[in-house]
């Protein structure tokens, strides 16, 4: 009886063994260096403008990467175990959008370097997520609301929404299309902000 289970305990010890061989290595995430503008660089929207950090849920707050299986449970947000944002969706978002529109030609000032009569942007985001419509198939999905002022009176306001397919249902693939989704947003604002008034 004993020696029929010495074979079956060698072949569960070498199997554990290969299991635990296999390092989960955690992962961070951000969205990649800066592409280039598309096409001919335009004139700039405006000389310089104030942008403050974007502001948005308490979730987005966080270096954790979420995702929603739309399939299963489309109002429970899922955390990767083993992959996270390099520093929070807000900051990144910040950085990105700050970054596009510079590039454009616009001066980018800070809220602490405002100076009088500038106009101020600020935004406020309501949807960051990567979301799974099948096991194989997942989008990122991204909505914020951009506001401008000039001598603290709101001259307009607009919601941006975009949704890019993400390159592969996983993490990475999801890094991908969110940071393409802010490249996007950052493109419809800059669009926006060419048909306000100037003055």
């Amino acid at each position: 009886m004993h020696t029929r289970l010495l074979p079956l305990l060698a072949c569960a010890a070498i199997l554990s063994g290969c299991a635990g061989s296999k390092a989960v290595h955690p992962t961070a995430f951000d969205f990649g260096p800066l592409p280039a503008m598309a096409g001919a660089p335009a004139a700039p929207v405006l000389p310089a403008l104030v942008v403050a950090d974007i502001a948005g849920p308490a979730s987005l707050d966080s270096q954790r990467m979420h995702y929603r299986l739309l399939y299963e449970d489309a109002q429970q947000p899922r955390p990767y175990a083993y992959n996270s944002w390099s520093v929070t969706p807000l900051q990144l978002m910040t950085q990105r959008v700050k970054a596009r529109i510079a590039q454009s030609g616009v001066k980018v000032l800070g809220t602490q370097d405002a100076a009088a009569g500038l106009p101020l942007l600020r935004i406020e985001a309501d949807e960051f997520s990567q979301n799974f419509s099948s096991p194989q198939q997942s989008t990122a999905s991204i909505s914020v609301r951009a506001s401008l002022f000039r001598a603290h009176r709101l001259v307009d306001q607009r919601t941006f929404s975009r949704s890019m397919p993400a390159p592969s249902a996983d993490a990475p693939g999801g890094a991908q299309a969110l940071a393409g989704g802010t490249d996007a947003i950052a493109a419809d604002i800059l669009a926006w902000l060419a048909t306000l008034p100037q003055q």
